[in-house]
């Protein structure tokens, strides 16, 4: 049964039916759905619809609904219904007969469904807060742990300047704070409520709107009914900073995949994160990371999916509309179990402290800090570049570090070079004078550490 038959008068093509239908999507949103029913109805005590005893005869059958779909949600999908508003007014009748059928009144599915799913955004930026908080937790304990691990930072993915673990920790810990301020930011602007809107042009029963939306725990009221219902930015702006994170969490899975490579070996994958070869049997491979780097197009798929959408639909609303859900709830599904995974992967991680110490010695990343030995000591910075380079040189072609270059060779190429330069290429000397504020010495690295703890 349809709600809108009335001015039918062949039935629909049974093809078109399943086309048209969007139950097997929409009814996740049933909590939000019987939840706003509620409220609808006690709105509609105040404008005389419905006295005080009918609002309670719906609302105590809506609850008893409510349970029914808490202990077993898929059992809608049993039904043919159009959507999951249709099933809910539907089983409301089913439970209290005709009375039933003077829920809707004032209401469209127009604003009801964009009720349904604001309410809905709003639990899902919560959970999705708590998930990333749990990550950055995880990413703070490591860096609490890994204060001491040096190891080559990078630029084009060759070696450039030391750096500490923790150091790379924090780096990542300071992105999913913004994306943590753009949840919270996005909330604001889903957190005003549609509903009483109409169809597009408002009810014209005299509803209290503010106090409605209030009532379902939002902020206030939309002030123009047909932006309201025609209204999905929440919906992109959700994906879309999703796809930020998405693209931070695969940056992150990136980085942890070249880590573990045997040809860099600076940390180790947990077993329970990784997988095997069904020919290869020495394999460990990190497929856990993998997949989050892959999943992050599935999210970009979504986002572009839901701005071609919208971008050329008139005012108000349009049935394209009813393709906002999927792509929706599929990236911020996605989205939470990357999130999950990471933290995964992030509490059987093994820092492999030699190794990454001795790469940051091989790979000249205190280059830098000698020409600025030489600057040190009046030679203008572009001849100090260029006789770095060629002491470096050298040492590649000897296979040694700097450390290892003995006085005499670095007198060869600057006569001023004396026995102190030893100390000013040692790797903690070097992370430690880099003290300004977001540096990588080890007061700065602690004192961010302490601070995000306190938060």
């Amino acid at each position: 049964m349809a709600l809108w038959g009335g001015r039918f008068t062949q039935l629909s093509n049974q093809y078109f039916k399943k086309f048209n239908n969007s139950l097997h999507i929409d009814y996740r949103l049933v909590e939000e759905d019987i939840l706003g029913s509620i409220e609808w109805s006690k709105s509609l005590v105040m404008v005389n619809v419905l006295t005080s005893k009918e609002q309670k005869k719906i609302e105590e059958a809506l609850i008893s609904l409510l349970k029914e779909v808490k202990n077993n949600s898929k059992r809608i999908l049993r039904s043919d219904v159009e959507d999951v508003h249709t099933w809910v007014e539907l089983e409301l009748v089913h439970k209290i007969g005709s009375l039933g059928k003077k829920l809707h009144t004032g209401r469209s599915r127009n604003d009801q469904v964009s009720t349904d799913l604001k309410l809905w955004c709003k639990s899902q930026v919560n959970i999705l807060l708590n998930s990333i908080y749990k990550l950055k937790k995880a990413l703070l304990f490591l860096a609490e742990e890994t204060q001491n691990v040096i190891m080559p930072g990078y630029t084009h993915l060759q070696k450039a300047q030391p750096i500490t673990f923790a150091y790379w920790c924090l780096a990542y810990i300071e992105m999913f704070k913004r994306d943590t301020s753009r949840l919270k930011d996005a909330f604001k602007r889903i957190d005003i409520s549609p509903l009483g809107s109409g169809a597009l042009s408002g009810t014209s029963w005299n509803i209290d709107r503010e106090k409605l939306a209030s009532n379902l725990g939002f902020s206030s009221a939309t002030s123009n009914s047909l932006d309201s219902v025609s209204d999905r930015d929440y919906v992109i702006e959700l994906i879309s900073v999703a796809s930020i994170s998405m693209l931070h969490l695969s940056r992150f899975s990136e980085d942890l995949i070249f880590f573990n490579s045997g040809e860099v070996n600076f940390i180790s994958l947990s077993d329970d994160v990784t997988s095997g070869s069904s020919l290869m049997p020495q394999k460990k491979n990190p497929d856990a990371l993998e997949l989050i780097r892959g999943k992050t197009g599935r999210v970009y798929g979504s986002l572009i999916s839901i701005l071609v959408l919208l971008k050329g639909l008139p005012l108000a609303y349009n049935k394209d509309m009813q393709e906002d859900k999927e792509g929706l709830f599929d990236a911020l599904d996605t989205w939470n179990s990357c999130l999950h995974m990471s933290v995964l992967v992030l509490k059987g991680i093994k820092i492999n402290k030699f190794i990454c110490r001795e790469a940051a010695k091989k790979g000249y990343s205190n280059a830098t800090e000698l020409a600025d030995y030489l600057v040190r000591k009046s030679i203008p910075f572009r001849d100090a570049h260029r006789i770095v380079g060629k002491i470096v040189l050298e040492a590649i072609e000897k296979n040694i570090s700097l450390q290892e270059i003995d006085i005499l060779t670095f007198k060869k190429y600057c006569p001023i070079i004396a026995s102190d330069v030893y100390d000013v290429l040692d790797l903690c000397s070097i992370i430690n004078k880099r003290n300004s504020k977001g540096g990588v010495s080890k007061e700065q690295v602690s004192f961010v550490i302490s601070e995000l703890k306190n938060e």
